[in-house]
C-alpha cells in the first residue's frame, strides 16, 4: 500500500511510539492506557492513539486547535476517548492530573516554551511514578544547518550553526533547535532514564518533491531509508527532528 508524502515527516516517531504503547500497556497490564498529549493540536497523534483503545487528553494553548480536534475525533470515532483542555506547559497542573498518566507526548513543545527544562520537569512528573514513558520530539540543529546550506544560504547556514539557540536569523519561525547531545542531557536531568533516541527526517526534507512523486516505488523506498537510519547515531546529528524515549526509573 502507498503512502501520502506528508506521512514520512512522522511515520518514524509513529512506529516507535506505537511499540512503547504496546510495551507499557504490557507492563502495566491494561489494555488501555491514560495518554497526555501536550501541545497535541488538532489531534495528529492523539487521534492514532485513541484508535488503539487508549483515553487521551490534549493540551493546547490554541483554542482553534482544540477545535479542529474535538471535529476529528468525531470523524474518527474517537469521541468518547479524547478529551481537549486549553492549556499548556507551564500550567500543566491547572489542566492535567500529576502523575496520573501511563504516557506523557511532549512533541514540538520544548522549541517555543520558555523554559525547556521546566516543560520536560512537569511532563516528567505528570508520569505514574510506578511507571510511565516519555515521548519528547523536538527541532533538530543539524537538519537545519543542512537545508540552509543546500538551499544555497551559507550566512543563514552558519549563523545556525553558531548561535546558541541554533537560529539562521531573525526570520526564523523557530525559536530554538537542539543537538543530540543536548537534548538527551535535558530528558536526563528529570531523572527519567532514555531509552531511545531516533532521527526524524533525516532525508525527507531535503529530497525534490518531483523526484518523489513521479518516480515509481521512490516513495516507500524512501520511507524505508529513513526507518533504517533513524536508529544510527551518525544520522541524528543531521535529522530534522529529534526523538528521544525515557522511562520512569
Amino acid at each position: 500500500m502507498s503512502r501520502p508524502r506528508a506521512s514520512l515527516r512522522t511515520a518514524v516517531v509513529w512506529e516507535v511510539l506505537r511499540e512503547a504503547l504496546h510495551r507499557r500497556a504490557k507492563a502495566a497490564g491494561r489494555e488501555s492506557l491514560d495518554v497526555l498529549d501536550t501541545g497535541g493540536g488538532s489531534g495528529h497523534f492523539a487521534v492514532p492513539v485513541a484508535s488503539l483503545g487508549h483515553r487521551v487528553t490534549v493540551v493546547d494553548p490554541s483554542p482553534n486547535a482544540l477545535f479542529a480536534l474535538e471535529r476529528r475525533t468525531a470523524e474518527e470515532g474517537v469521541a468518547d476517548r479524547v478529551r481537549g483542555v486549553q492549556g499548556d506547559a507551564h500550567g500543566l497542573f491547572d489542566v492535567a492530573e500529576r502523575g496520573g498518566y501511563d504516557v506523557v507526548l511532549f512533541h514540538g513543545v520544548l522549541e517555543y516554551v520558555d523554559d525547556p527544562a521546566e516543560g520536560l520537569r512537569n511532563a516528567t512528573a505528570a508520569l505514574r511514578p510506578e511507571g510511565g514513558t516519555l515521548s519528547v520530539l523536538a527541532a533538530g540543529l543539524g537538519g537545519a544547518v543542512l537545508a540552509r546550506a543546500l538551499a544555497g544560504h551559507f550566512t543563514e547556514a552558519h549563523q545556525a550553526l553558531t548561535n546558541p539557540e541554533g537560529r539562521w536569523g531573525s526570520g526564523d519561525p523557530v525559536p530554538r533547535r537542539f543537538t543530540p547531545d543536548q537534548l538527551t542531557a535535558l530528558v536526563a536531568d528529570t531523572g527519567l532514564e532514555v531509552g531511545a533516541v531516533h532521527g526524524v527526517r533525516v532525508f525527507t526534507d531535503l529530497v525534490p518533491g518531483a523526484l518523489v512523486d513521479t518516480e515509481p516505488g521512490a516513495l516507500e523506498a524512501l520511507a524505508q531509508l529513513e526507518t533504517a537510519a533513524a536508529e544510527l547515531p551518525a544520522f541524528h546529528a543531521v535529522a530534522t527532528q529529534l526523538h528521544v524515549l525515557a522511562e520512569v526509573r
